[in-house]
């Protein structure tokens, strides 16, 4: 049901943010507000016309003030800038769950005062777990090195949750996995459990945000919020503006993306020839038995056991004859909608480094540079959101002219001088997910590739 006269929760929405400092009339423009109570609490529903749907009786009972309003509705387009209801095709109860106790953690970081995280400690119990996760402390304060714990975490045996909390508001911040692991182990079932807990949003029937129009839209909001001031103490993971994050990608190598991954790296490597029938001599390991005592796990274990070895298992360098050619440089976007398929993307990567730059360039809304020896260890640095700018800043920076991005597609327009850079460079993308939009990078692609990989 709308209400009859929707412009007046609108206009309320407006006065939310003082001073006009977070560009709200700017994110305004980009949805229409409508009052309904198809939705529980709040959605953003991206159509030809993207459109912020709110519950006013929620509104009404929940948040009354400003700040309370402005934290509901920034939660839900926090969704849609980290990627979350485009990430998963089908999100579990406890994907929504770990989704919402990282965005309530940011934006209390980015609103501390208790007037803004009163929503979530008005609505959210201390002494029920698992909802405590999602609520700041009493009393918090961002920028003291202690972090009271809630009531449903002092007992005896909840030390992995405490911490998990601390994390959560704290400098060092917490990962989705980090909630997710917690999750699994205080609930044995977990699903069901936690279907009991009420969540901000429309958790139910998430708007599909692949669409054209929700890409746009997803956009153009963090265009608008990466004008806004940083948080006073601001948390690395958890921010939205340059703050990388390591966290670490358990590196799995599935055979068939390695092969389509190679073919695509070719395709963009062909011409780069130095002149033709030229070769180049790489030295590569490779595992073999010999007689000859080196430092072997396997046989250490049978002398222990009483036995003497015969064969040890050593390595020995190997020379590779491959042609000469411009290493590739590879960009692996590490933005949270790629959350879940990093660790076979990495297999592929490593298993085609000999044709690559030896240093990967991972991107969110920054490029980091990882070595290959540390991708084999899942180093990984991300803000969490995604930027094509840093990219072409970073080809531009290092005149890059050969490379492969690899993506859902989701990294926003690039702008006249990046599209410029772009053109210039002999580009192969290959596009790996659930969801995948290939608008963005085709009018800028010289060799494409779909990679089956799955979240």
């Amino acid at each position: 049901m709308n209400s009859t006269n929707p412009a007046t929760l609108k206009d309320r929405l407006f006065d939310c943010l003082p001073a006009g400092r977070y560009a709200l009339a700017g994110l305004l423009r980009l949805v229409d507000v409508v009052e309904t109570d198809v939705v529980p609490t709040a959605a953003v529903e991206c159509h030809a016309q993207p459109r912020l749907l709110i519950n006013p009786a929620f509104v009404a009972q929940h948040a009354q003030t400003p700040e309370k309003l402005m934290m509901l509705v920034l939660h839900e387009i926090h969704h849609v800038l980290l990627g979350h209801t485009r990430r998963l095709s089908g999100p579990t109860p406890t994907d929504n769950f770990v989704f919402d106790a990282i965005i309530n953690a940011l934006l209390c970081r980015m609103f501390p005062q208790p007037a803004y995280t009163a929503l979530f400690r008005d609505f959210y119990a201390g002494d029920d777990f698992p909802a405590c996760l999602l609520r700041p402390p009493e009393g918090w304060d961002p920028a003291a090195r202690v972090v009271p714990v809630p009531p449903a975490l002092e007992p005896k045996g909840m030390g992995p949750a405490r911490q998990v909390y601390t994390s959560l508001y704290s400098r060092e911040g917490a990962s989705y996995d980090d909630v997710r692991h917690v999750l699994r182990a205080f609930l044995q079932r977990h699903e069901r459990a936690l279907a009991g807990v009420p969540l901000l949003g429309d958790h139910e029937g998430e708007p599909n945000l692949a669409s054209a129009s929700g890409s746009a839209f997803a956009q153009g909001v963090a265009d608008i919020v990466r004008q806004w001031p940083a948080p006073p103490e601001p948390v690395r993971g958890l921010s939205l503006d340059g703050l990388l994050r390591d966290t670490r990608v358990r590196v799995q190598r599935p055979p068939s993306v390695r092969r389509l991954l190679r073919d695509l790296i070719s395709r963009v490597a062909a011409g780069g020839l130095t002149r033709r029938g030229a070769v180049r001599w790489t030295v590569a390991p490779m595992v073999v038995e010999t007689p000859v005592p080196v430092p072997d796990r396997r046989a250490a274990t049978c002398r222990a056991l009483g036995m003497t070895p015969l064969l040890y298992r050593g390595e020995v360098a190997v020379a590779q004859r491959l042609p000469e050619q411009e290493r590739v440089h590879i960009y692996v976007d590490v933005s949270g909608s790629m959350e879940g398929i990093k660790g076979p993307l990495y297999g592929a990567v490593l298993d085609c480094q000999a044709l690559v730059n030896p240093r990967v360039h991972l991107f969110s809304t920054e490029v980091a540079e990882v070595t290959t020896v540390q991708m084999r260890a899942g180093v990984c640095r991300s803000t969490g959101g995604t930027d094509i700018q840093c990219v072409t800043r970073h080809m531009a920076r290092h005149k890059v002219k050969r490379a492969v991005v690899l993506t859902d597609g989701y990294v926003g327009q690039a702008g006249p001088s990046d599209a410029q850079w772009l053109k210039s460079v002999r580009l192969g993308v290959g596009y790996l997910g659930d969801l995948i939009d290939e608008r963005p990078l085709a009018p800028y692609a010289d060799a494409t590739v779909r990679l089956p990989i799955y979240a």
